[in-house]
């Protein structure tokens, strides 16, 4: 049945199709498709149209049921438009102070022209928006002013930023030292110094570590975009800073346009360097410092660029056509560069070579060494702090600290009985009460060094303690109560293997040396390959002599050395500065020309050296206070304050010195005096002459030297400074009876690592901040803590010896005090508020103001220099810094340490992305300390806790945390 079904309707299907295929031909299919799209169409058309009118009509009723009526906006806008615009007044006050606003005025005024109006224009001519921009920024300074004035700005000056300099330092110091213990032999580059700089600023802050923002500009362009959105913040009206756009453009300005590229030129090494020698240009630079520092030199390029500066010099002086007597100034010209240039060119043959260029390594190697007797070592501040570690390293200590205690007894006894009797003479009497304390005291020493009791007992002969302890038994004691057996320990200590002549052996030795600028520095003589080098010369050795044939002269008695004063020059420069440039202040002056004769059985050497009036009396000086006996047997004639042109005064006495000359070269004061000899030939030697302590350091001796001083300074290492120099005798009158006992354990207990400003901490305290080791309650003195942090930074004294330490925390003291402490705050406090005057602030404007516009025109990207300048520029620096700093200072803590110290300064600003850091914390510490009441700390641990040196530190801590929580 279904079959038959499905077959019809396939039949009449069938069926239909081939009539309409007949009827109305083959197109019949596509006119049906047609058809049936049009019907589609038509009715889709139809809905729409439909639609539309009666969805407007519906909303035109929801519109005037729901809303309430308002006028039409476009119009509205047009119509504002038309009117004239309103004129923005702005107040041009800032800061309160004329001087100060106007230069801001301008700076404003330049920011806005050379960073907004020339794009703006450009858009639109209206300047309500500039108007907007600059009422905007006004408002930030005007809050900015506001808040600084309710500021104490005196701890940021005098306690914060000598605090975050000094971390710094501390930072770099053992970045350098990590480096170098990484690998003694190859040197680290700029590279590696740089990220372990990170790593140990993450171990000292804990928390913060300022990689990313130093060394990625895509971070630091971030980071003071947000640091900048935080003062507008603070600073901006609620609706000003709402105000997105206008905050953004007042950001970005702020951050791309001022500080950025302020950062970057106070982080510039070049910028640096060149502003160094602008603040120093008054000091000339010394010829024996710029010396030092080519010596001293490990940079290739450093060393280059002045040998390629000497010699275009050389060449443009051969050049010259001259006669008569500008000849001769050509001549020690060229002489000097000769020098120089050769100084250079076996510097870089050291380096280039990989040969050791430590001096300190080199001396010791070659063991030519200059002998400093034991009576020098023992009453020279520096020279004793190295034979007390070597006397700690072999036991005999006890006797050093006996020989000291003994000497300072003597000082003291000796002062009690003068102040005794200047008493009695006065009616007083204090007999009984002033033995009595001697007595206390000699028995004191007695008991802690000679007697069977004592620990460590200081071996001497039985019968001398014997007759000692009767002497104290039965007679008054006196100052000279100690000097048979302290003439005894001299002698066991002068003569004994264990002590000075082993010292002399030693490595503190050499070091001692050093410190002493009594080294020789490295040279070449010989072949061209080096095989032939030697170490010989001076610190500022000549080409034609060398220290160290000099010194073979006092060993050698074939030798013989004669010299008289040929000539008198007048000249109006140095002969041995470089290239003659070098005149005292524009003074032209007069000089002796020494001529040197030395023969020996092979060979005769002859050559001139030039020395000034005053050369011979500062030699005379440092002679005599060297070698008593000789104050009775050389007399220098003349006087040494004169008119140096004085043509009459100089011929008249150069007979007289002829004289001295010819009685100081005898064989027989030679051989009296033999250490005399170092002295003699290092002034007859062809180099400028380094001149010993000026008139100021001989007075600062009574201070510096341990020995020679009084009773005060004794006292000092036991923490008894007198308030005043007048109140001094009666303090240490009052403490005489355990000075003794109280001395000896303060020398002892120095030899323990224990700095004495420092607390107690659980921590290392080489790893926190400078300030964190400060103990505000020894001394409350401004100019006492700045001067130890610097000296401790700078310096590093904390790795040297306790004693010293201890020392010059006394000299510091006293200097202080001496010199009206009081005062000396007051003046610092004043300068702070001279440094924040509106004067002050109003300069530094206009610095800020001349530097980015000069004469009001934006200035150009300073092209890089050449690197030979940057290069000369360094030399100079260095030069620049070493010549300013006193001979005081080398007195009292060493010539190395102080120029490792300087020079150490100096490398740290030569690395962009550290003083990128350094800039970042004083800026850090600024905005601290303008708003004390915002936690800028938290927020700035947070900007920097992107960086990885903190993951890292945290994983270590991690690390090695984990095997003592697994004990437990």
């Amino acid at each position: 049945m279904l079959t038959e079904t499905s077959l019809s309707i396939w039949g009449w299907g069938s069926l239909g199709i081939v009539l309409s295929l007949i009827t109305f031909g083959p197109f019949v299919i596509f006119y049906l498709a047609f058809y049936i799209l049009c019907f589609v169409g038509g009715g889709f058309v139809v809905t729409l149209l439909f639609g539309k009118t009666n969805s407007e009509k519906y909303l035109e009723q929801c519109e005037h049921s729901f809303l309430p009526p308002t006028s039409t906006g476009i119009p509205k806008c047009l119509e504002e438009m038309k009117r004239e615009a309103r004129t923005i007044k702005i107040d041009r006050r800032l800061t309160g102070a004329n001087i100060i606003d106007e230069p801001l005025q301008q700076v404003i005024q330049f920011s806005l022209r050379d960073y907004v109006q020339y794009w703006y224009y450009t858009l639109s001519d209206d300047e309500s928006f500039l108007l907007e921009i600059r009422q905007t920024l006004q408002n930030a300074l005007i809050q900015f002013a506001t808040r600084s004035k309710e500021i104490d700005w005196q701890p940021y000056f005098t306690t914060r930023i000598v605090d975050d300099f000094g971390t710094h330092l501390r930072v770099f110091r053992k970045a350098q030292q990590k480096i170098t213990e990484k690998d003694d032999q190859a040197k680290g580059t700029a590279e590696d110094l740089v990220d372990t700089f990170f790593e140990v600023e993450v171990e000292m802050e804990k928390d913060v570590c300022r990689d990313l923002v130093c060394t990625s500009p895509k971070d630091e362009e971030g980071f003071l975009r947000d640091l900048c959105e935080v003062l507008l913040y603070l600073l901006l009206p609620p609706g000003d800073f709402q105000n997105k756009i206008m905050r953004y453009f007042v950001r970005e300005i702020l951050a791309r346009g001022i500080l950025l590229p302020l950062i970057n030129q106070l982080s510039d090494p070049d910028y640096i360097n060149q502003y160094i020698i602008w603040m120093i240009r008054d000091s000339n630079c010394n010829y024996e410092a710029f010396m030092n520092i080519i010596k001293l030199s490990d940079n290739i390029g450093e060393l280059e660029a002045v040998r390629d500066k000497a010699a275009e010099e050389l060449q443009y002086l051969r050049s010259l056509d001259t006669v008569g007597d500008d000849i001769n100034t050509i001549k020690n010209q060229i002489n000097s560069l000769l020098f120089v240039k050769k100084v250079c060119d076996s510097r870089i043959q050291r380096l280039q070579s990989g040969k050791e260029i430590n001096t300190v390594k080199l001396a010791a190697n070659f063991g030519k060494l200059c002998t400093v007797p034991l009576d020098s070592i023992l009453v020279d501040n520096v020279a004793l702090q190295f034979f007390m570690d070597y006397m700690q390293q072999t036991g005999g200590q006890a006797h050093l600290f006996f020989w000291m205690t003994v000497e300072g007894y003597r000082v003291t006894a000796q002062q009690q009985l003068e102040v005794l009797l200047s008493r009695q003479k006065d009616g007083k009497h204090q007999t009984n009460q002033t033995k009595g304390l001697l007595r206390a005291a000699a028995v004191g020493i007695y008991e802690q060094y000679l007697s069977e009791k004592a620990s460590p007992r200081v071996t001497v002969d039985d019968y001398l303690v014997a007759k000692l302890a009767d002497t104290l038994n039965h007679e008054d004691p006196t100052p000279e109560i100690f000097d048979d057996i302290q003439r005894k320990v001299y002698e066991l200590m002068l003569r004994d293997e264990r002590f000075y002549p082993s010292f002399r052996q030693n490595a503190l030795y050499v070091r001692m040396l050093a410190e002493l600028d009594m080294l020789k520095d490295p040279s070449f003589r010989g072949s061209d390959d080096g095989d032939g080098e030697s170490f010989n010369g001076s610190p500022t050795g000549s080409i034609n002599l060398s220290l160290d044939d000099l010194s073979n002269v006092s060993s050698d008695d074939s030798v013989q050395l004669h010299a008289y004063i040929s000539d008198t020059v007048y000249a109006d420069y140095d002969p041995y500065a470089v290239a003659g440039v070098c005149n005292d202040h524009g003074k032209t002056y007069a000089l002796y020309a020494i001529t040197v004769h030395r023969r020996n059985l092979n060979s005769e050497e002859m050559w001139k050296t030039y020395r000034r009036y005053s050369d011979f009396h500062d030699f005379h000086m440092r002679i005599t206070e060297q070698f008593e006996n000789l104050s009775n047997i050389l007399k220098l004639p003349g006087k040494k304050t004169f008119n140096n042109m004085d043509r009459d005064f100089l011929e008249k006495r150069k007979k007289d010195l002829n004289a001295y000359l010819q009685l100081l070269l005898t064989p027989e004061m030679m051989k009296a005096s033999p250490a005399l000899a170092h002295y003699v030939y290092d002034f007859l030697e062809n180099k400028a002459y380094s001149k010993g302590k000026g008139d100021f350091a001989r007075k600062m001796d009574t201070f510096v030297n341990p020995l020679r001083n009084s009773m005060r300074n004794v006292s000092n290492a036991v923490k008894s400074l007198p308030d005043s120099l007048a109140e001094g005798m009666t303090k240490m009158s009052d403490n005489m009876g355990k000075m003794s006992e109280r001395l000896g354990q303060d020398i002892k207990q120095s030899f323990f690592k224990v700095p004495p400003l420092i607390p107690k901490t659980d921590s290392d305290p080489e790893h926190c901040r400078v300030s964190a080791q400060l103990d505000d309650t020894v001394d409350d003195n401004i100019p006492l803590r700045v001067m130890l942090l610097l000296m401790d930074e700078v310096f590093d004294l904390k790795e040297r010896n306790q004693w010293l330490r201890r020392n010059i925390k006394n000299l510091l003291q006293q200097l202080i005090r001496a010199t009206y402490g009081d005062t000396i705050n007051r003046k610092i406090v004043d300068h702070v508020d001279w440094m924040t005057s509106p004067e002050q602030v109003a300069d530094l404007v206009k610095r800020f103001r001349d530097a980015f516009w000069p004469n009001g025109i934006l200035a150009e990207t300073v092209p890089c220099r050449d690197k030979a300048i940057r290069m000369r520029t360094r030399v100079a620096g260095k030069t620049k810094l070493l010549s300013i700093m006193p001979d005081e200072l080398k007195h009292i803590i060493g010539a190395e340490t102080t120029r490792k110290g300087i020079l150490r300064v100096f490398e740290m600003f030569q690395h962009n992305q550290l003083n990128r850091r350094m800039v970042y914390v004083f800026l850090e510490g600024f905005l601290e300390t303008l708003f004390p009441q915002y936690k800028f700390r938290e927020l700035f641990n947070k900007l920097h806790s992107r960086s990885k040196q903190i993951q890292k530190y945290k994983q270590k801590l991690q690390t090695t945390q984990a095997p003592s929580l697994q004990k437990r």
